[in-house]
């Protein structure tokens, strides 16, 4: 497919970028740690840490990693932590020893969790206390000789940590009792490493820096090989598109998606870190009132998240009173940002939000909308700099202008397969192109507009319907906070349409909104079926499960 879109995009963006640029990730953090020594890269909790200070206490943990548990360039070393400080020296430390970083999701269940350490055969693991217990149920079934524990406030004060782990453990009972024996502390593996010599591995771009596991939700996890080049290829994509908005040491961006998540480790983390901006690091997102709380502290000039997160934002009062004169760029992603929630963002900060779209497999950004268009467009945006797009059809053929089709993608930024899947990567990665499963449009200018995830699509008495547009028409009623679209069994179209809604004025009834949908949707896409809940399933990065609901649905029908 042509390149049309470079055309749209403002001047300033190349049309190709330099996945080289740095030797490594470790190459590309000691040179941000060398610039911005002074400037504070994370804060959490009100505690900033320095890149100074995260460079000496990384080093400490990678020379602990080499020396004090004897492991080699290669080894996998799993991070199961929310966003606190210990996640970037834990992180940085695990690549500058030249290993390879396992994020884990901290809510894993321990099925989810035995899968994931046999799998990438992780042979050591730092966790949060809170979820030590997860891992005592099955550490013993898996390979890790080492298990490195921390506390919520360890890498804070010595007063506020104290009082932290207190309330923590004791008041508020956050941390279910565990017996993890051989154990060692994350503080004391610092001070340790402190004392030990660290050796500066010989990694090349080339090399694996992260197994960054996906596709959990629609069956087993498997783990996306992410070398240092497909990492640094992404940072640089990412750069180029948002522009002139980002100015290098001056950014602060919120970061409440956790790290761990691939949207927030490229683009908050490693792109602010190469920019020597600063992470703030919200440990617990889903508490909004606590959120808009940090928020009002600090001058942010950035935002990442997911629709719901900045739905939620929205209809908190707090946040509305907020000063958003600093703030240059909100992104989007994980999830299509409705266009009520967009509108509603730029009415109140002044800013419009971006929108993106990407996939662990490609670390994770395949487009994004140029930084100069003041409107949602419903699109996906426009391929970032080196990447090429296709549009198939189920037979492999390309398909016309307008046409949907599979989303194809190629660039420096596509993983190298799944570990140790070839017939998983043979089935996703063919000629060079990587299968996204993602079903688009393209228009004349080179915008992609996603229609939806193949799983997802409804089909009524033979015509596709598809969730996302259902739910952009839902979230445009006033009284509804949350929608989700889903297929349920249908004895005569095969499948119908039912939706799922939050209310955000009680008073809303099911003829009200389906008198709403019949303005704005086709008779076979109405909902046939409305479902009030208090709440949507959702990941822990506030991606809406549709397969749980529509199992859920399925499940109901069956019953006698």
């Amino acid at each position: 497919m042509k390149k049309v879109w470079l055309n749209r995009y403002p001047a300033d963006v190349p049309a190709e970028i330099s996945s080289d640029r740095y030797t490594s990730l470790i190459d590309l953090f000691e040179q941000a740690a060398h610039r911005y020594a002074d400037r504070p890269a994370f804060i959490n909790m009100g505690q900033a840490m320095t890149y100074r200070k995260l460079e000496e206490r990384s080093r400490a943990f990678a020379a602990w990693l080499q020396e004090g548990l004897g492991l080699k360039a290669g080894d996998r070393v799993a991070l199961m932590m929310p966003n606190l400080l210990q996640y970037p020296i834990a992180l940085f430390g695990i690549l500058r020893a030249g290993m390879v970083v396992v994020n884990v999701n901290p809510l894993y269940t321990p099925r989810e969790l035995e899968h994931q350490l046999n799998d990438s055969g992780a042979s050591a693991i730092v966790i949060v206390s809170n979820f030590a217990h997860t891992l005592e149920k099955v550490v013993a079934k898996t390979q890790v000789k080492h298990v490195m524990l921390t506390r919520l406030g360890d890498q804070l004060s010595p007063a506020k940590g104290t009082l932290i782990n207190f309330v923590v453990k004791y008041i508020k009972r956050l941390v279910p009792k565990y017996h993890l024996p051989g154990a060692i502390s994350f503080r004391s593996a610092l001070q340790k490493g402190y004392r030990m010599q660290y050796v500066r591995p010989e990694t090349t771009n080339d090399d694996l820096a992260f197994l960054q596991y996906t596709g959990g939700t629609t069956g087993v996890a498997k783990g996306a090989m992410l070398t240092h080049r497909n990492m640094q290829a992404n940072l640089e994509q990412t750069k180029a598109t948002y522009g002139s908005l980002l100015k290098e040491g001056k950014e602060t961006v919120v970061t409440a998606l956790p790290l761990y998540h691939i949207f927030a480790l490229t683009v908050n983390c490693l792109l602010f870190i190469d920019l020597g901006g600063t992470n703030l690091l919200i440990t617990n997102p889903r508490d909004i009132p606590g959120l808009v709380k940090e928020l009002s502290k600090v001058r942010f000039t950035a935002i990442t998240g997911v629709n719901t997160l900045f739905n939620a934002l929205l209809n908190d009062s707090e946040f509305n009173k907020l000063d958003f004169s600093s703030l240059s760029l909100s992104a989007g992603g994980g999830m299509a940002v409705h266009k009520a929630v967009a509108e509603r963002w730029e009415k109140l900060t002044g800013h419009y939000l971006l929108e993106g779209y990407g996939l662990t497999e490609c670390a994770p950004l395949v487009s994004v909308n140029p930084y100069d268009i003041r409107y949602h467009s419903g699109s996906i945006g426009l391929p970032v700099p080196s990447t090429d797009i296709r549009l198939v059809d189920d037979a492999g053929n390309e398909v016309g202008e307008g046409e949907p089709g599979e989303l194809c993608i190629k660039g420096p930024q596509v993983m190298r397969g799944y570990w140790q899947r070839p017939d998983a990567t043979a089935e996703v990665l063919q000629d060079g192109w990587l299968h996204s499963g993602d079903i688009v449009t393209v228009d004349s200018e080179g915008f992609i507009r996603i229609v939806d995830r193949k799983k997802d699509m409804i089909l009524v008495s033979g015509f596709n319907v598809y969730p996302n547009e259902i739910e952009d028409v839902l979230m445009m009623h006033p009284k509804v906070r949350e929608a989700a679209a889903i297929g349920v069994p249908d004895d005569i179209a095969g499948e119908t349409v039912k939706a799922c809604v939050v209310r955000k004025d009680p008073s809303l009834t099911k003829e009200e909104l389906t008198a709403h949908c019949k303005k704005h949707l086709t008779g076979y896409k109405v909902p046939k079926i409305v479902e009030f809940r208090e709440d949507l399933p959702k990941t822990n990065v506030g991606k809406i499960l549709r397969r749980e609901l529509r199992d859920e649905a399925t499940n109901a029908t069956r019953s006698p």
